[in-house]
C-alpha cells in the first residue's frame, strides 16, 4: 500500500462504504480499484480500521452467510457520514494548503528562484 499520512485510512475505509455495504475482502479491492491500484491495503490493514470505525459507531457490522461462508459485513452509520464529510473538508483544505507550497508559478513576492 502507498504510504498514507497517519488517520487516513480510516476516512478511505468510511468513503469505501458509502454507497454500498461490504465485507473485509470487497473494501479491499474498492480500495485498489478507485485508487488505480495506488492504494493496496491488506486485509490485516484494513480489519483494524473497520474495528476502530466501529467502535466510534462511525460503521456497523453483521454477519451473513454467501455461499456456505460466514462473512462479516459492514455498513456506513448516519454518524459515520457526518464524519466523512468533515474528513473530505479537512482533506480538501490540506491539498490546496500543499498545492499552493508546491506550485511553481505564483511565488510569493520576495520569493527566490
Amino acid at each position: 500500500m502507498a504510504e498514507l499520512p497517519k488517520g487516513h485510512l480510516d476516512a478511505l475505509v468510511l468513503a469505501a462504504l458509502e454507497a454500498e455495504s461490504g465485507h473485509g475482502y470487497a473494501i479491499v479491492r474498492r480500495l485498489r480499484r478507485r485508487s488505480d491500484d495506488v492504494f493496496r491495503p491488506s486485509e490485516g490493514t484494513v480489519y483494524p480500521s473497520l474495528h476502530r470505525l466501529e467502535r466510534e459507531r462511525l460503521v456497523r457490522s453483521r454477519w451473513t452467510e454467501a455461499k456456505g461462508r460466514r462473512r462479516r459485513v459492514y455498513r456506513i452509520t448516519a454518524a459515520g457520514r457526518e464524519a466523512l464529510a468533515v474528513r473530505r473538508l479537512e482533506w480538501a483544505t490540506f491539498a490546496r494548503a500543499v498545492e499552493a507550497v508546491l506550485a511553481r508559478s505564483g511565488e510569493a513576492a520576495g520569493g527566490h528562484r
